[in-house]
C-alpha cells in the first residue's frame, strides 16, 4: 500500500447493540455505509467512542468481517486494535491486514501504569515485528486521560526511527491544543498529527492535518470535515461555534452514552441508547433532557 496521510474524516464508529448487548452487525454496517455515502474517507471501529475494550477479540473480528460483508471496503476501514494484552492486539492487527484495512489505530498496552518509555517502545515493536507485513500502517493513539499513559516525543521519535513507513500518523485525543501543536512542530510534515478534540481541528488543518478520527462525525461528518479541510472558509466559524455548543451540551453527561443519545434522537431509534457495562445507558429522564438540549442546535444526521 502506498504511504499517504489519513485522507478525510473517519468517524470513530459508535457500536450499535442488540437487546442482549451483543453487537448488531446489520446496523453497524448500515451506519458505516451511510457515513461513507456522506463523504467520509473511511470509518474507524472499536476505538474509545466505539467501546472497543469492552468487546472480545472474537467479537471485534466478527464485527469487522460484518462491515466488509455489508459493503464497506476493507481499504476504507482503520481498525482500532488496542488491547491490554499484546497477543490480542497482534491478532486484531493480523486480521486487519487480512481484510486489506487502510491501517490500524493502536494504543500502547494500557493496563499497567507507570511503565517506562522503553517498555512502550518494546510493546509496539513486538506487535509490528510479529505482524511482519510491509503493508502495515500504524496510527499511534495518544489519549492519556483514558488509557492512563501516553506517548512521549521520545517514544514517537524512536518508533519512527525503527519503523519508517509503518508509523503513519498520531491521533492526539488528549484535548490539549498546546500538546497537539507541539507534536505538529516535532513531527510534521514527516507524519501527520490528527486531533480528536473537534474545536482544535481548524488550527491543525492550517498546519497541514489532512483529516480526523472523530466521534462527532458519527452524525456531523460534513461539519467536522469543513473544520479541518476548510479551516478558513467563510462558513467555518459558524460551524465551529455549533460544534462548541454541542460539546457544551454533551459535557453534562457521560460522553459515550450521550453520543449514543444523540444518535437515538436524530434517528428516532432508542435502540441506539444501549451501551455495554460498565457504561450506563441514559435513562428516560436523561434522554428527554438531552433531546431538549439538542433541539436548539437543529442537528440533521443527513445534512450535517
Amino acid at each position: 500500500m502506498t504511504l499517504t496521510p489519513l485522507p478525510g474524516i473517519w468517524p470513530a464508529l459508535l457500536t450499535p447493540l442488540q437487546d442482549d448487548l451483543t453487537i448488531d452487525h446489520a446496523r453497524f454496517a448500515a451506519h458505516a455505509r451511510a457515513l461513507l455515502a456522506a463523504g467520509c474517507g473511511g470509518v474507524t471501529p472499536f476505538g474509545t467512542t466505539g467501546e472497543g475494550p469492552s468487546f472480545s477479540v472474537a467479537e471485534r473480528i466478527a464485527a469487522v468481517d460484518a462491515l466488509v460483508a455489508g459493503g464497506v471496503p476493507g481499504e476504507r476501514i482503520l481498525v482500532s486494535t488496542s488491547c491490554a494484552a499484546l497477543p490480542d492486539t497482534l491478532a486484531l492487527t493480523r486480521h486487519a491486514l487480512a481484510i486489506g484495512a487502510w491501517g490500524v489505530l493502536m494504543l500502547p498496552p494500557f493496563f499497567l501504569k507507570g511503565v517506562s518509555d522503553q517498555g512502550i517502545v518494546d510493546a509496539y515493536a513486538w506487535v509490528i515485528e510479529q505482524a511482519a507485513d510491509p503493508r502495515l500502517r500504524v496510527m499511534l493513539y495518544h489519549i492519556p486521560q483514558v488509557a492512563g499513559l501516553g506517548l512521549s516525543h521520545a517514544v514517537i521519535a524512536e518508533l519512527l526511527r525503527r519503523y519508517p513507513g509503518t508509523i503513519v500518523g498520531i491521533k492526539d485525543s488528549a484535548g490539549d491544543r498546546a500538546h497537539a501543536l507541539a507534536l505538529a512542530d516535532a513531527f510534521m510534515p514527516g507524519i501527520t498529527v490528527h486531533v480528536g478534540h473537534e474545536p482544535d481541528l481548524p488550527v491543525l488543518g492550517r498546519r497541514g492535518s489532512t483529516g480526523a478520527v472523530s466521534g462527532l462525525a458519527n452524525f456531523m461528518p460534513r461539519t467536522v470535515r469543513r473544520l479541518v479541510l476548510q479551516p478558513d472558509d467563510a462558513a467555518t466559524p459558524a460551524a465551529l461555534a455549533r460544534i462548541e455548543r454541542l460539546l457544551a451540551v454533551l459535557g453534562g453527561y457521560a460522553l459515550i452514552p450521550a453520543l449514543k443519545g444523540v444518535m437515538a434522537a436524530l434517528h428516532g431509534d432508542e435502540t441506539w441508547l444501549r451501551v455495554r457495562p460498565p457504561l450506563v445507558t441514559l435513562d428516560g429522564d436523561g434522554f428527554a433532557r438531552l433531546r431538549g438540549a439538542l433541539a436548539p442546535l437543529a442537528l440533521d444526521a443527513v445534512t450535517d
